[in-house]
């Protein structure tokens, strides 16, 4: 018994032997050479990879340490291209997170069939027993609706804590709109989307400041019927275009130059979208590409050129050679506006404005004859194209309206706004012009001027009359005010097409209002 014993013991023993020896030429083995690939760059799905091929890795295995006549073995090398170059710079990524539902009354969620004003109350003290004692900051904002036919009847829409004001964007339906949320925690900022008729919140892009991509602030645009939104994202070397579905959050990539793309607007006949371009002046940023631009030694463009893109066929368009440094906007179906001159060039200022009919093709400058060095600032034109009312601002600052000639038709030196300071809007038959002030710089009451410009309201503070916007049928006229008589607030105001009869919304309210537009209708 005792042999057998021993020859399975030395068997056993064998093959613990073996396991360790190959244990041990498997550990002394040198691993596999990894094949070198691109480091992955979050970016929308659609986003083309910048593609690095690295030079061939030797499969010879290494021996043991050479001696000094030992020739040595082949080394890889990178590709000619600079690494850095070959990584795009962050890029933002469309999502659909953070969703909740929002029990919105149903007289809103499906379309507003009478105009609304919308508005934001910020910070509202809803229990003050001492109007001496300062009140701590609550960091609630409310975004209401209301009707201009009854006072004080709001309807709340979104409530949400933030430490700064919203910026809302409203569908011109107002079955959805858009709002920025700028948060400290990354997992809540963002731009968010509200789908009125679901009632469904949800965020699309992720980020700080979410409207401010590689340099370039760019406002969302909806389409005509609020179905889709235009967004500027930061994706791979560039910025695109993306249309955002309000369904459901899904998106799709409009442009695809390589260059950067921003500032969308959308036609009112919903066929085209607008938008700028620096393609003209860099084909791509892409710095494999040819004639690239150099991210490392180049600016982010600070404007471009307008292109039209048609959504039925994907036909883009040049609209014209003048270069624009501010977002278009549209006149009309056929009409197109857009300004021209370097804000920045500190040594040229002059400021020029420009309409482009989309249908002719005719672009031209709107300018008196023999005026070569006056800026025109703060344009607003009648809905027909026709008339355009400007702040002509040389050697003082005074508002004058002009036909799209160039025609002088009359001009009012008495509305001394600061430069950029004036803001006014025309009704939607272009039979009045309400003319108020902007970013706080209100001196004056309410004015509203016919289509001739003769003075049909003139009133003086208290209040006065800032950021004026008519209603979609024109039977009201909504704006801002400060009454310097009750702590210097600012509530927002609707009075008649004509401007009298101004009655306050919000006076009822204790906090920071402010004053958004008008919805639906």
């Amino acid at each position: 018994m005792r042999q057998p014993v021993m020859a399975m013991l030395r068997r056993l023993q064998l093959v613990i032997a073996l396991l360790l020896l190959g244990a041990c030429s498997a550990l002394s083995q040198p691993p596999a050479t990894p094949t070198a690939t691109a480091t992955p760059t979050l970016r929308p799905s659609d986003t083309p990879t910048a593609t690095f091929t690295p030079s061939a890795t030797p499969s010879a295995t290494p021996t043991a340490t050479p001696t000094a006549s030992d020739t040595p073995s082949l080394t890889p090398r990178p590709s000619l291209t600079p690494t850095p170059s070959l990584t795009p710079p962050p890029s933002a990524q469309l999502v659909f997170d953070n969703w909740q539902l929002s029990d919105l009354p149903e007289a809103i969620r499906d379309g507003i069939s009478s105009p609304l004003v919308a508005f934001i109350s910020a910070n509202h003290q809803q229990t003050i027993g001492n109007i001496a004692t300062a009140q701590p900051f609550t960091g609630v904002q409310t975004l209401y609706f209301a009707s201009p036919a009854r006072a004080f009847r709001r309807i709340p829409v979104l409530e949400l804590e933030s430490a700064q004001l919203l910026e809302v964007f409203l569908a011109p339906r107002g079955n959805a709109l858009a709002f920025a949320r700028l948060d400290d925690n990354p997992s809540r900022a963002g731009l968010y989307i509200l789908n009125m008729s679901l009632g469904l919140v949800a965020r699309v892009l992720p980020g700080e400041n979410p409207l401010l991509q590689r340099s370039i602030y760019s406002e969302p645009s909806f389409s005509p019927d609020g179905s889709q939104m235009a967004l500027t994202v930061a994706s791979g070397f560039d910025l695109d275009i993306f249309l955002v579905d309000m369904a459901d959050g899904s998106s799709a990539r409009l442009s695809r130059s390589g260059s950067h793309e921003f500032w969308p607007s959308w036609s009112p006949d919903g066929r085209s979208i607008a938008f700028v371009s620096d393609r003209a002046t860099c084909p791509s940023w892409d710095p494999n590409q040819p004639a690239a631009c150099d991210a490392r030694a180049q600016l982010p463009p600070n404007g471009g050129h307008i292109f039209l893109h048609e959504l039925a066929s994907g036909a883009e368009t040049r609209l014209s050679d003048v270069k624009t440094h501010e977002p278009p906007s549209w006149i009309n179906e056929s009409l197109l506006a857009f300004s021209s001159g370097n804000p920045f060039d500190l040594l040229n200022p002059q400021r020029r404005i420009w309409q482009a009919n989309i249908v002719s093709g005719e672009v031209r400058e709107v300018r008196l004859p023999g005026e070569p060095t006056a800026s025109y600032l703060s344009e607003v034109w009648s809905p027909s194209g026709i008339r355009v009312l400007v702040q002509r601002a040389d050697a003082g600052n005074r508002a004058a309206l002009l036909l799209a000639d160039g025609t002088l038709v009359a001009e009012d030196s008495s509305l001394a706004f600061p430069r950029f300071g004036m803001l006014a809007d025309w009704s939607p038959n272009g039979g009045r012009l309400a003319i108020g002030g902007s970013g706080g710089n209100c001196p004056y009451g309410v004015r509203v001027k016919n289509g001739a410009f003769a003075s049909v309201a003139t009133g003086n503070p208290p209040p006065t009359m800032c950021d004026p916007h008519y209603s979609p049928d024109g039977e009201y006229l909504a704006f801002s005010g400060v009454n310097p008589r009750v702590d210097g607030r600012n509530d927002v105001y609707i009075a008649s097409a004509n401007g009298f009869g101004a009655t306050s919304l919000t006076s009822d309210l204790r906090g920071q209002i402010k004053l958004i537009g008008w919805v639906g209708g």
